[in-house]
């Protein structure tokens, strides 16, 4: 496979293959993508054929040679400009014969990238992957955040090394906020094949609901498709998938469709070369030392091993950063061993009164609401002390909001008071203390 040159600040991008055998790919596969996007349209040109497979159109010249030997499609018009301006149309012998390869593979579109040409890409990303997390950069990334500088310090390193780390904490400290920023530190785009072929099977790789695809001038300047790299693979932003108590061990596997004869990779597949994140780690319905258990090795040697429905094993590169965010101590979580291979743990504190004001400036401006500047010490020393309420980085945005809520019902103007901020209280934390039964 080769990596078309392009500026050292942008991912290489796997070159246009202008043969069949710089796709990695049998003549079979093409013969049967060609046949069931025939099968579909009924008619297409040899240019619009090569668009939706994403190959040039002489790599696909074989198949159409051998389906017209074979009268499965005929020529039926078209320019003067070569095959690729020519109208090719399916016949009856074709569609019985599309029909044979949609039993066992609904599969079609964008042809696969073959799982030794992802593996070469991986293994040449690792070594050029940007690591600029530097401390201003880190800073900047989590400005929006009110965040002390002994934690920021820990997590740049753990994000230069991609090692998989803890974040945790006492709940409504931002662990999940402090993990969704760190996507904002992986610089450079990525490139995602939108199948990979393993065996003869297919795998679906390019998610459009994770993958953020990064438009460059080459796709939308290039004359033709060499010119803008091999479209087989989409280049995107470096990839952030999040799940939470959802999470079962059945997503970390391959995912096999009885149906489309095809699969879809698992979560960890789909964030690699970005971050993972594991919110509410802890809360899954099966135990952390199962899920634990499945990326030891990964975590370790940063290759996955898959399954597919044959029984047959092949190795995937695991290049993600996995980011565990949970309120339950780690160690209430798992042994030694586990704590040893996930290196950074990274403890989201409390915030102090100075930091809790700050937060609380922040979330009246981005609100629209105004207060007086003694609002937040009355809240602290009439509500907060009295009742030992340990501070949280999330209470003054929702304790705003709600007081908000209640002027909007009063019509009243969104001007913070002592009662508004008080029933807002009221409403927001739970009163442990037993009712007094009174008896006449």
């Amino acid at each position: 496979m080769t990596i078309a040159a392009l500026p050292p600040d942008v991912v290489p991008h796997p070159a246009s293959p202008q043969t069949l055998e710089e796709t990695g790919l049998g003549l079979d596969l093409i013969t049967q993508l060609v046949l069931k996007s025939l099968h579909f349209a009924g008619e297409l040109t040899g240019s619009e054929l090569s668009r939706r497979l994403g190959l040039e159109f002489a790599v696909l010249m074989p198949a159409l040679e051998l389906l017209k030997a074979q009268q499965q499609c005929a020529i039926v018009g078209g320019g003067f400009v070569g095959g690729a301006s020519y109208r090719y149309r399916i016949t009856d012998a074709g569609r019985t014969r599309a029909a044979l390869f949609l039993e066992s593979s609904h599969y079609v579109g964008v042809a696969p990238v073959p799982l030794a040409q992802y593996q070469t890409y991986m293994r040449e990303y690792r070594r050029a992957v940007p690591r600029t997390a530097s401390r201003d950069r880190v800073r900047k990334a989590f400005a929006h955040l009110v965040i002390s500088d002994s934690v920021l310090d820990q997590l740049g390193p753990a994000i230069n090394a991609g090692h998989s780390m803890f974040v945790y904490g006492p709940p409504g400290n931002g662990k999940t906020v402090i993990s969704q920023a760190i996507h904002n530190l992986l610089e450079g785009s990525i490139a995602i094949p939108h199948a990979l072929e393993v065996e003869g099977n297919i795998v679906r790789l390019f998610d459009p609901v994770n993958h953020e695809r990064v438009v460059l001038d080459e796709d939308e300047n290039a004359l033709t498709s060499l010119e803008a790299g091999d479209r087989r693979w989409v280049i995107c932003r470096r990839p952030m998938v999040m799940v939470g108590g959802e999470l079962t061990l059945t997503s970390l596997e391959l995912s096999y469709n009885a149906t489309t004869g095809f699969y879809r990779a698992p979560v960890q597949a789909v964030a690699n070369g970005g971050v993972l994140v594991i919110d509410d780690f802890g809360r899954q319905t099966c135990s952390p030392r199962d899920l634990l258990n499945r990326w030891i090795v990964p975590l370790e040697s940063r290759v996955d091993f898959l399954t597919l429905q044959s029984g047959q094993k092949f190795e995937l590169p695991f290049m993600t950063l996995i980011v565990f965010a949970t309120n339950i101590r780690p160690a209430e979580l798992v042994d030694e061993a586990f704590l040893r291979r996930i290196q950074y743990k990274i403890f989201a504190e409390s915030p102090t009164v100075e930091d809790f004001k700050k937060i609380f400036a922040t979330c009246c401006r981005d609100f629209g609401a105004t207060a007086e500047t003694e609002l937040v010490e009355h809240l602290l020393v009439d509500y907060y002390r009295p009742r030992s309420i340990p501070l949280r980085g999330c209470h003054p945005r929702d304790l705003i909001k709600q007081a908000l809520s209640l002027a909007s019902y009063l019509e009243r103007p969104p001007h913070l008071t002592p009662d508004l901020l008080e029933a807002a209280c009221n409403s927001y934390f739970v009163n442990d203390r037993q009712e007094s039964v009174v008896y006449a």
